[in-house]
């Protein structure tokens, strides 16, 4: 068992729970994702899902249990420096006083950090800028080399949000509600990046309660409610009218185009 357990899965967590404050938000969690899978935590709001990728990125902590354990890359302790090196997160937005005049090309390279801007004493390598030049192209944003984020739109900020959590060459993107306040056009920008992203083997771990978030590319779903998994299973299984009902509690109207699922 414990060598399954190693370079081929990201998590394998066991009856976990989560508290915050005095309240417990997530409820005996069990789940297993593998580095290269391309899997989405679907569920509606207040249903658990950003407590559970901050647990995962270790901003929150399990309760102490004898039943229950959390394994990240097949280690139940880690240097968050350390495990930084390894995820790719994609935040709402770049926190700091700094980050209105930090520049698109430094927005990037500051991923080689975990910082939101490029301070003074940082020491950045020729091959770093390299790198952060490559990311600028295969996210189709030089345009953006220069420009100061305060100044680009939302859709562009989260094109180089991206490009900040994969800088470093994370085993596995994890992306929180990331078409939260686009526009129908920046949403397609940030979807079509996302699947050259899954395609060129990059593994993505999706939280969102939109299905249209939902990539062709992803194969798997996991549904949250109540802070707790209330379904895992294919992408096609998961997503029928009938299950989608009970998650959200409406009467559900279902389609598929090209790979991508709508509800209305």
């Amino acid at each position: 068992m414990e060598a399954e357990l190693g370079p081929s899965l990201f998590i394998e967590m066991k009856n976990i729970s989560v508290a915050r404050g005095d309240a417990i938000v997530l409820h005996e969690l069990s789940l297993r994702v593998g580095q290269r899978e391309h899997i989405a935590i679907l569920g509606p709001n207040g249903s658990g899902k950003s407590t559970l990728i901050q647990t995962l990125t270790c901003r929150l902590y399990p309760l102490v249990r004898e039943d229950s354990y959390l394994r990240i890359f097949g280690r139940e302790r880690w240097d968050l420096t350390e495990l930084r090196r390894h995820l790719g997160a994609v935040a709402a937005e770049l926190p700091g006083e700094r980050t209105p005049q930090t520049t698109g090309r430094d927005a990037v390279v500051s991923g080689f950090f975990s910082s939101s801007t490029l301070w003074p004493h940082f020491h950045v390598t020729a091959p770093m800028w390299q790198r952060a030049d490559e990311i600028l192209h295969l996210l189709e944003v030089e345009h953006l080399r220069n420009k100061p984020v305060g100044q680009m739109s939302a859709g562009e900020t989260k094109r180089i949000l991206i490009g900040r959590a994969i800088v470093h060459r994370p085993k596995i993107l994890l992306l929180d509600e990331p078409s939260n306040g686009l526009d129908l056009a920046a949403q397609w920008e940030l979807r079509h990046t996302m699947r050259r992203l899954a395609q060129q083997g990059t593994g993505v771990l999706l939280i969102t309660h939109h299905l249209s978030d939902i990539l062709p590319e992803i194969e798997r779903v996991v549904m949250m409610q109540a802070g707790r998994i209330v379904g895992d299973g294919s992408k096609a299984e998961m997503l029928a009218a009938d299950r989608l009902q009970q998650l959200f509690g409406v009467e559900v109207e279902l389609a598929e185009r090209n790979g991508f699922y709508h509800a209305w």
